[in-house]
């Protein structure tokens, strides 16, 4: 078999070329803002597209379901698995309980999430954009309405073009009413994470809820609608800094869509007329499926551009357009930029001539096995070596810091003013603000004692108990208790004011403790 008949597509092969132009194109667009120019993508059939639907149903389910979840945690804590309480000031991740002073788990997340992003990045490019970038799912949740409603790329085409009718009125009617549906139940969805869901719709419905869930509903309706629905990819374009940032990221084994011209050009809608003639005559047949399925609105036959999202659906379209032909697929790929410089390498012969496809396929018409493909292997470098140490020990560090957390707390403030209270016996008094913290949803007896000063004496406003070294004090759950607590030293052992002193409380049962070292102010010490 030689070349030629190996390129020939078959005879019963029928591709269609489409008017599809890549209209937000980097050599398209103006220095300045401009007038939208609409996108119909064409929708995709391939392992991209379905991955995408498999992303897309399960980001939408996480983030619609998760207020429903309900988790026991007992009487005297909300049930709901993930809360924001805003009021309590706790957040609530089904068994975890994060109290405002623990915000560093929050940091070690946002760390965790930065550094996977990059780790992402590095390894497979804007990944998060094509697949779970919430921007990129609602669009395409909003194109399933616009498809479903107003047909696949041609049927939206000529309904944009075509004059306004009834037919077409009712069509743009239900979808933009079926968008502000799915954009409110977005904004709904927001605000039952910061309240008992089931309460606050009941709340919500009855407008009996506060004012800010209204307007937090409103704002993030608009938000979606506008940038799901009215913007699309002119969000990606010009509002997201990711595409300017990503070129930190990437370096040349990152694996990025890449068409491959090497093996493509010189592209021709005739190749049988071409090669006939002994030109020379790439894969690529110009039928402009990869420009048509884009929701960017580019052509990855131009090279690698910022608007590319990496979602892969060119690929999709490439391959389904190669299997009709009976040529291998990987037109357009995945592949990193040191791959596709040796191959391009060995279709120029070393970039002396210009691009021939025979020269990278094998006698047989059979891709040369000279061409480079992808190793798995070159994931593992030493950016994403980092990449991956920092993200495990941020996350390591946060599993730590939870299981060996305590869960009572102790906070000590003493009195400025005054420091010390002499008292009509001579003895010496401070006066301190304690809180105690319990950190589970269970009421506990909490024993506040004194080490150090052996003569001082402790006594805590409003407790019934006389003068001593420690007290039981009920402790309601998931709460902080406050209270004044004064520590009297007699008169005749001043010099023990010196050696300062430590409160403790401690939960016996549950072998809990926590201490406090003070200082006892005294007419000598006090500034």
């Amino acid at each position: 078999m030689n070349l030629y008949n190996a390129l020939e597509p078959r005879k019963d092969a029928v591709v269609e070329r489409l008017d599809a132009e890549a209209v937000n194109s980097a050599k398209l667009r103006k220095p300045l803002y401009e007038k939208r120019r609409k996108i119909f993508p064409k929708r995709a059939e391939g392992r991209f597209r379905q991955f995408k639907w498999i992303v897309m149903l399960i980001t939408l389910g996480i983030y619609y379901l998760t207020p429903w979840i309900r988790w026991d945690r007992g009487a005297h804590a909300p049930d709901q698995a993930v809360l924001v309480d805003l009021a309590g000031r706790r957040f609530y991740f089904f068994f975890i309980e994060i109290w405002p002073q623990e915000f560093f788990f929050v940091a070690g997340l946002l760390v965790m999430a930065g550094f996977g992003l990059f780790l992402v990045t590095s390894a497979v490019g804007r990944a998060w954009c094509g697949y779970a970038c919430p921007q990129t799912v609602w669009v395409d949740l909003f194109l399933v309405v616009e498809r479903a409603i107003e047909g696949d790329r041609n049927a939206r085409m000529k309904l944009d073009a075509g004059p306004w009718s009834f037919d077409k009125l009712s069509k743009r009617v239900t979808k933009h009413a079926i968008w502000l549906a799915i954009a409110i139940a977005t904004g709904g969805a927001w605000i039952f994470y910061f309240a008992d869901a089931p309460k606050l719709l009941m709340s919500f419905v009855t407008f009996d809820a506060p004012p800010v869930a209204y307007i937090t509903v409103a704002i993030l309706t608009a938000t979606t609608y506008v940038f799901g629905g009215l913007m699309r990819e002119q969000v990606c374009t010009y509002m997201c800094p990711w595409p300017r940032i990503q070129g930190a990221m990437v370096d040349e084994n990152s694996l990025v869509v890449t068409y491959n011209d090497w093996r493509g050009e010189p592209r021709s809608r005739h190749a049988k007329k071409v090669a006939a003639a002994g030109e020379r005559v790439g894969d690529c047949v110009d039928c402009n499926a990869c420009v048509a399925v884009c929701p960017m609105g580019i052509d990855i036959r131009d090279g690698q551009q910022l608007e590319c999202i990496t979602c892969a659906l060119c690929i999709d379209a490439c391959d389904g357009v190669m299997d009709k032909l009976g040529k291998e697929r990987g037109l357009i790929a995945y592949a990193t930029l040191s791959d596709y410089t040796e191959n391009m390498a060995l279709a120029t012969d070393g970039g002396a001539l210009p691009i021939d496809p025979a020269r990278v396929r094998a006698a047989d018409g059979s891709l040369s096995p000279k061409l480079r493909h992808f190793d798995w292997r070159v994931i593992f470098r030493m950016r994403t070596i980092f990449y991956m140490l920092v993200w495990t020990a941020a996350g390591l560090g946060l599993v730590f810091a939870l299981v060996s957390r305590d869960r009572l707390g102790l906070n000590v403030i003493h009195d400025r003013n005054p420091q010390y209270v002499i008292e009509s016996d001579g003895s010496i008094r401070n006066g301190y603000e304690v809180k105690l913290l319990n950190m589970i949803p269970e009421p506990r007896i909490i024993t506040l004692s004194i080490e150090g000063l052996p003569s001082a004496t402790l006594r805590i406003a409003g407790h019934e108990s006389a003068d001593g070294r420690s007290f039981n004090i009920p402790v309601p759950p998931d709460k902080v208790t406050a209270m004044k607590v004064f520590v009297t030293l007699p008169k005749d052992f001043r010099n023990e004011a010196g050696e300062g002193f430590r409160l403790i409380a401690e939960d016996r049962p549950g072998n809990e403790r926590s201490t406090y070292d003070a200082n006892f102010n005294t007419p000598g010490d006090a500034k």
